[in-house]
């Protein structure tokens, strides 16, 4: 028998969100003052247990890169979602049938992907467990590359967009979603010198829940025609 929650220590919730008239059934982390790491995972994985609540969390940047998402362009792509926590962008592309692999470094994402599979009535979405310092050439590469508020430490520019180089075809784009954290302009800097073109757009200032959102929408792109 597998374990509640609760019995790991952590307890969870359950909501309903509409995207595009479309009903997706999110199980998530109660709040974000939930933290369990009884084998040391997290600890190991370098998450401390101030961050720990926060994969499990439906942010707004998430949903922003959700809706995005139920309409971008997939049909033949090979597509990867970066610190996908409760990978609801995946979600949406799995619905719409797309090649979508979820990545976290979370020891918990992948079974939170699966129950809320589960919930949805939806196939498998691949998990890959990924740490961007570390080279995995098992990942493969990818033509596109999505991820939302991903830019919160100032080490991440330098490592994240070495990480993307690293999986990305000679023809990919890249879509982050970014709530105007302070590490944007770094990270533009360090695409555009490995290459990408760049440009930005505001995103829309209010969620499909009503609710305000400030930040922007970054698209990266190399060898797009």
């Amino acid at each position: 028998m597998t374990a509640s929650p609760a019995a790991l220590g952590y307890q969870v919730k359950f909501e309903t969100l509409n995207l595009g008239g479309l009903d997706y059934h999110i199980r998530s982390l109660l709040d974000k003052q939930q933290y369990s790491d009884p084998d040391g995972s997290a600890e190991r994985a370098g998450i401390t247990s101030a961050i720990w609540p926060l994969f499990g969390q439906v942010w707004p940047s998430s949903r922003i890169l959700a809706g995005v998402m139920q309409t971008f362009a997939i049909e033949g792509k090979r597509i990867l979602e970066i610190g996908s926590g409760l990978a609801l962008a995946s979600l949406v592309m799995q619905r719409r049938g797309a090649d979508i692999t979820a990545s976290d470094c979370h020891p918990l994402a992948a079974a939170f992907l699966v129950e809320n599979l589960l919930l949805n009535h939806m196939a498998a979405i691949p998990f890959q467990t990924g740490n961007w310092s570390d080279a995995d050439p098992a990942l493969g590469k990818f033509d596109l590359i999505i991820g939302s508020d991903v830019l919160y430490e100032r080490s991440q520019p330098d490592i994240l967009s070495r990480f993307i180089d690293r999986h990305s075809n000679p023809e990919v784009e890249v879509i982050i979603v970014d709530p105007d954290r302070g590490n944007r302009a770094k990270f533009n800097r360090d695409m555009v010198d490995l290459g990408y073109s760049h440009s930005e757009q505001r995103a829309a200032h209010h969620q499909n829940s009503g609710e305000p959102y400030k930040g922007r929408i970054l698209n990266y792109q190399r060898g797009v025609g």
